[in-house]
């Protein structure tokens, strides 16, 4: 059974969140009392976790449930970005499952994660739970045109970062970097960048099985 959980995550600078070491300024910085060039308008991250129960055999995942989960997999258009985890809470998941499920994940350009968001409840006895977890970024409110103190103090204008924010948040790859930001750990750079290009060389090419004869009169 497949089932998802939403949570939200706000990005937010101390500064521009308790007005901390504003001179001259009472209270936390709002769209209409900035007197800095710091922005308000900052980016919301919000992560879906979408949970899958994979039957095991003990000794890896058997074809129909391959199968099964590679339709869940198409069914949410699984892509660059997302998550892929194993919730091992509720049993040990053995490595020729971990390979199974690496695999049918790496056939979708998605590399298996370290560790998994915890979600409700756990898997079912002989049953391997698979997360995908799916982040997306915005700025709430944005653009922000009303402004009726234009010229009344000096100040920031109501949509001063929208724009420059708006467009990190559309264009960055992982919207979880910013929150967390990425660790190497302990690898180096360029053996990280290079997982995907791996996953991508060792991926069996879609005409690998040669061409498909269709029947004729």
């Amino acid at each position: 059974m497949a089932r998802f959980k939403t949570s939200a995550a706000l990005l937010a600078l101390g500064f521009a969140a308790s007005g901390c070491g504003m001179d001259n300024h009472d209270g936390p910085l709002t769209h209409v009392s900035n007197p800095s060039l710091y922005s308000v308008n900052q980016p919301v991250v919000q992560r879906t976790d979408y949970v899958f129960d994979v039957n095991s055999t003990g000794d890896g995942v058997g074809p129909g449930e391959l199968a099964r989960l590679d339709d869940w997999f198409r069914s949410l258009e699984l892509g660059y970005g997302d998550r892929v985890s194993i919730d091992e809470r509720g049993g040990y998941a053995d490595p020729r499952t971990r390979d199974d499920i690496a695999r049918a994940a790496a056939d979708r350009g998605v590399l298996l994660a370290n560790g998994a968001p915890l979600t409700a409840g756990a898997a079912q006895p002989g049953a391997v739970r698979v997360i995908v977890s799916r982040s997306t970024a915005s700025v709430p409110g944005c653009p922000i045109w009303e402004d009726p103190q234009i010229g009344a103090s000096t100040r920031t204008s109501t949509n001063f970062g929208c724009s420059v924010n708006s467009n990190i948040a559309q264009m960055i790859g992982d919207p979880n970097d910013l929150v967390l930001g990425q660790s190497s750990d302990g690898e180096p750079g360029g053996a990280i960048a290079s997982r995907a290009i791996k996953a991508y060389r060792d991926r069996a090419p879609s005409g690998a099985g040669g061409a498909k004869v269709e029947g004729g009169k």
